[in-house]
């Protein structure tokens, strides 16, 4: 072992590597042995004495080596657990147990012997035969301090998910809750179905779309913002309760609520209104974080969100009265303008409050009330609840409601100051959706870049007729947030967006 002592870790890895070759050992084999998954290991020898008896073979990474001489310990763990090993040099054949000093944190090997209980109470495996089967050739982050980087943790998710069980079960986690929400769908007679991600005309939401260039076609296209329209050309066609969970792109600023490449989570209900859909949305909620988490009270920082009994539902209009002392129905655009800079609200560029004033009046007025919802009232919503009474300004793919022509039929689910959820009864005459579109094609070209463009196709879907429908949609990446108490949502992600590492020469 003196040898690679003098050397510097990877040096001393690479050393090793060598050394295994040498003896004719190959350190990344094709081939794996038939074996157990520690869990099932750990299940038949459940019983085992303190006698090795039971016999298995295991796979895994090595995480703990130990000892000395004649005797080693290590722990081994695949992504079902962990077992601890032990290496006796009179049970193993001389020139195996000797390459143990080859063997460095983070190697793959194979490990076959007869399991026994420990004196500690410990299960282990007294190894008869071991194998290298990857050879690490990079130093494992501390295991006990973990990547305390957070750039690194997020640029080197690998890593981070070798030394944090924390963050391995937290996207287990994550696979769960997609896989509770497919079930939860496809009880409820729901078709799961996949829609093109180049777009030539992105729609459903207000963003700023991505484009890219279709070479054998020659023509440009965008990476999809919502799932949405393709969605109800489908329930236009016949599918009268469909689903989908894809990836959306949205070219807009970062933020620990925000990413430009996420997961969406979308359905369309035929013949149902937002009336159905918020009990149906509750419950769903409700069944899949409670099979996610196994409860529905869920601290997060000061808070415990309890997710259970019927959610509250509260104004868009209160709120916005209660928070900003305005009524919208009633404000001009010159007096929301006002509130905002009453408020101190950051609006761009602009360094006195009449600039700020000349570039507020070019947003429009649906921007405007928006804005000041997020940045008054909505950081005050805590508890699950549902929001209502949206203004028609904002919400271009939505009915209005029959009793207020000015509003429409749309709810958000609200759960800790963050928007996890937004649905609405869908707009299905053609004629007011053009004439909303085009509202929208306007502020776009005035240079609202996140406004809505006009989708003569989708526009032609309505007119083929489009039944009474209720469509709602949520990031999986915010639900996560949510639910699991990390403070970005680039957390929930396993290989967020980030710029080039700039690395050396």
């Amino acid at each position: 072992m003196a040898q690679f002592t003098d050397l510097d870790p990877f040096a001393a890895r690479r050393a090793k590597l060598k050394a295994l070759r040498d003896l004719g050992v190959d350190p990344y084999p094709q081939r794996v042995a038939l074996h157990q998954r520690i869990a099932e290991a750990r299940e038949l020898g459940a019983t085992a004495g303190e006698t090795p008896e039971v016999a298995v073979s295991v796979v895994g990474r090595l995480k703990a080596l130990r000892g000395q001489g004649a005797l080693f310990f290590a722990d081994l763990y695949d992504a079902t657990g962990k077992l601890q090993l032990l290496f006796k040099q009179d049970a193993i054949a001389p020139d195996i147990f000797e390459r143990l000093e080859l063997l460095d944190l983070g190697d793959f090997i194979s490990a076959s012997g007869k399991l026994f209980m420990s004196r500690r109470g410990e299960l282990t495996l007294q190894v008869e035969d071991w194998q290298v089967l990857s050879k690490a050739l990079h130093p494992l982050p501390d295991l006990w301090k973990g990547l305390q980087d957070i750039e690194q943790r997020q640029r080197q998710r690998y890593a981070e998910l070798i030394v944090s069980d924390t963050a391995m079960e937290r996207f287990q986690q994550r696979s769960l809750l997609v896989a509770r929400i497919r079930q939860f769908m496809h009880e409820h007679a729901f078709v799961e179905v996949e829609t093109p991600v180049l777009e030539h005309t992105p729609g459903g939401a207000d963003a700023e779309p991505f484009t890219t260039h279709h070479n054998a076609l020659d023509t440009d296209f965008f990476l999809r913002i919502s799932l949405e329209l393709h969605l109800k050309r489908l329930v236009v066609g016949g599918f009268d309760r469909v689903y989908e969970i894809g990836k959306v792109f949205r070219n807009e600023g970062m933020s620990p609520q925000h990413l430009q490449e996420f997961t969406m989570f979308e359905f369309y209900w035929a013949y149902a209104s937002y009336k159905e859909l918020m009990p149906f949305v509750q419950r769903m909620y409700q069944e899949v974080i409670e099979a996610t988490c196994g409860k529905l009270q869920i601290e997060r920082g000061e808070h415990v969100l309890d997710f259970s009994g019927d959610w509250p539902v509260v104004s868009y209009i209160q709120l916005l009265k209660d928070y900003a002392g305005v009524d919208i129905l009633e404000a001009t655009d010159e007096q929301l303008v006002e509130s905002i800079i009453n408020h101190g609200l950051k609006t761009g560029q602009g360094a006195d409050q009449t600039a700020k004033a000349e570039e507020l009046a070019k947003l429009g007025r649906g921007r405007l009330i928006d804005m000041l919802y997020k940045k008054t009232a909505r950081p005050h919503l805590i508890q699950p609840q549902f929001v209502v009474d949206f203004p028609v300004e904002f919400s271009p793919l939505t009915k209005r409601k029959p009793e207020d022509p000015r509003l429409t039929e749309r709810v958000v689910v609200l759960i800790d100051g963050m928007e996890v959820g937004n649905g609405y009864t869908e707009l299905n005459d053609p004629d007011d959706q053009r004439s909303r579109l085009e509202e929208q094609e306007s502020l776009r070209l005035k240079g609202d870049a996140e406004a809505q463009r006009m989708d003569e196709d989708f526009i032609t879907s309505l007119m083929h007729g489009m039944p009474p429908t209720t469509g709602f949609g949520v990031s999986i990446d915010r639900l996560m947030v949510a639910i699991t108490g990390v403070d970005s949502v680039r957390e929930t992600v396993l290989f967020p967006t980030m710029r080039p590492e700039k690395r050396g020469e």
